[in-house]
């Protein structure tokens, strides 16, 4: 039945971008507008929340349970596993918005700052960590948590409303069934969204190296050739294709990243680390409740907000998937190796990107703002055509592209095909294959309805009511937890009070045998 509901609600959605594209247009922008307007505060309370959240769970008395059976070791190593989480989560995003990122708020700051000036090139780094840090992955940790929880703990099935009906309030149960299909719908959007970002930047790497026209028609070729291919990887299984690729891309994109730090300014990007690390864990908190009631700016909703949205709607899929590989590994484990491990990675790739960019632009006058600003598609290739090897370094980085494509599209086909057949972890072939067609038409239909910003917007409309479920599932995940450790401490002391009972019934037999 989730299958048939989700799939005709998104079928819907892109038969109007394909019919109608300009009314799908202005019918998202109007909703955008009402969304950010009325609750851009809620989308900075609730992630600033799941950011606490994790801190506490993972340094709490709580971090020793494990996720599974108390003898259970992890399916993956850990190795393979970081890889996997890591191209699912923000793969493609990364290598897009890398270079872009930074020249964009460098370009255009937060209020209060002046265009092209210091300050507003150390806040232009310092948000790049900020949107690409602590929060997106405290949103997926949560969610994964959930999940993992009460499917390996409590043998429940790898559904949103597993985790809800543990609550014990009647109209949460009763409407649990609607929250999963709020999650298929979340999440078909925010990959779309992801799809059509790296379409539109595999679009710009061929036309750097192979001079391929860029246009909304090439994307959506690149759209449709790419999900032959991930729908393919999919078919394959988790043990295959998706744990391949992922490996194989995490090392290619180490390989860039290295190149970038070696060939460009190797002791600015170490400095840009250093600088902004600082002001990134002191500025937290403010950047993080930061609206603009005082001025008439939409820059924090472009940005923050939008960022906030893309992630949620990225946390069903995302928290389903890192779920399904992290059986047999503990709460703390589980936190710190979502969490805090590709936060740092992350951070690293921004201060090599996006200090390399910033240092070319001030000090080299390399006109990297004005190609972001004509298309953010290009930035990384006109980075690189100022840089040596930059024509190699630009088919590796379009090849990337591809491959984290790939795999982002493989993991949701997985995962969308999990929660739409009531939690099966091997969901059917042909199932895997209506989602794969499906999430590529959704890519589709934007793109052709409004480009890539019709993508993003359709991303913040359809991640709003998942943010209520979201804040549902980290009560239920909680409240089950501390039931969970309450009963195995009472079954620790049972254990104790039975071994002393023992030890002393042996004290007295042998005291009985005494001449």
């Amino acid at each position: 039945m989730q299958l048939f509901v989700s799939a005709g609600l998104i079928g819907l959605v892109v038969l109007w971008g394909l019919l109608s594209p300009a009314t799908l247009d202005a019918a998202v922008n109007g909703a955008l507008a009402v969304i950010t307007r009325n609750f851009g505060w809620l989308y900075l309370w609730v992630v600033l929340g799941l950011v606490l959240l994790v801190v506490v769970l993972a340094f709490s008395r709580y971090g020793d349970l494990k996720l599974g059976d108390e003898d259970e070791e992890p399916q993956f190593s850990t190795t393979a596993w970081f890889s996997m989480l890591f191209a699912a989560g923000m793969g493609i995003g990364l290598v897009f918005w890398g270079v872009a990122e930074p020249l964009s708020h460098y370009g255009t700051p937060p209020p209060g700052l002046v265009t092209g000036t210091p300050e507003a090139a150390n806040a232009a780094m310092r948000y790049a960590f900020f949107h690409w840090g602590l929060h997106p992955w405290a949103i997926y940790g949560v969610v994964g948590l959930a999940m993992a929880f009460f499917q390996f703990r409590r043998g429940g099935t790898s559904l949103v409303s597993t985790a809800t009906e543990a609550l014990p309030w009647r109209i949460v149960q009763k409407a649990s069934p609607v929250f999963n299909v709020l999650a298929v719908v979340a999440t078909a959007f925010g990959v779309a969204a992801s799809l059509g970002m790296g379409a539109s930047q595999i679009n710009s790497g061929l036309n750097a190296v192979f001079g391929v026209p860029i246009g909304r028609w090439s994307q959506a070729a690149i759209i449709v050739v790419t999900a032959v291919l991930f729908i393919g990887s999919a078919l394959s299984g988790v043990d295959r294709g998706i744990k391949w690729l992922s490996s194989a891309n995490l090392v290619l994109a180490g390989l860039l990243a290295l190149a970038v730090l070696l060939l460009g300014p190797t002791v600015a990007v170490i400095d840009t680390f250093t600088t902004t690390l600082g002001a990134y864990l002191s500025e937290l908190v403010r950047m993080s409740l930061r609206t603009t009631p005082f001025r008439e700016s939409s820059w924090v909703g472009d940005w923050t907000i939008f960022y906030w949205a893309w992630w949620i709607s990225w946390s069903p899929f995302v928290g389903l998937f890192i779920a399904r590989v992290s059986r047999g590994r503990t709460i703390r484990e589980f936190l710190l190796g979502t969490v805090l491990a590709p936060t740092l990675v992350g951070f690293a790739w921004f201060a090599i990107f996006g200090g390399t960019a910033l240092h070319m632009e001030i000090f080299d006058h390399v006109p990297l703002a004005a190609a972001v600003k004509a298309d953010v598609s290009t930035a990384i290739f006109a980075m690189f055509d100022a840089m040596p090897f930059g024509a190699v370094m630009s088919v590796v980085a379009t090849v990337l592209v591809v491959v984290f494509f790939v795999t982002s599209g493989d993991s949701a086909t997985l995962v969308l095909g999990m929660m739409s057949t009531g939690g099966n972890p091997n969901p059917p072939a042909r199932v895997k294959l209506v989602w794969g067609v499906l999430v590529a038409a959704i890519a589709l239909s934007l793109m052709l309805a409004g480009g890539l910003r019709a993508v993003q917007t359709a991303t913040i409309i359809f991640a709003l009511p998942f943010t209520a479920v979201l804040v549902l599932l980290a009560v239920s995940v909680v409240r089950a937890i501390g039931d969970d450790w309450r009963e195995e401490r009472r079954r620790e002391r049972a254990l104790r009070r039975r071994m002393q009972e023992l030890m002393r019934d042996g004290v007295r037999g042998v005291d009985n045998r005494a001449p």
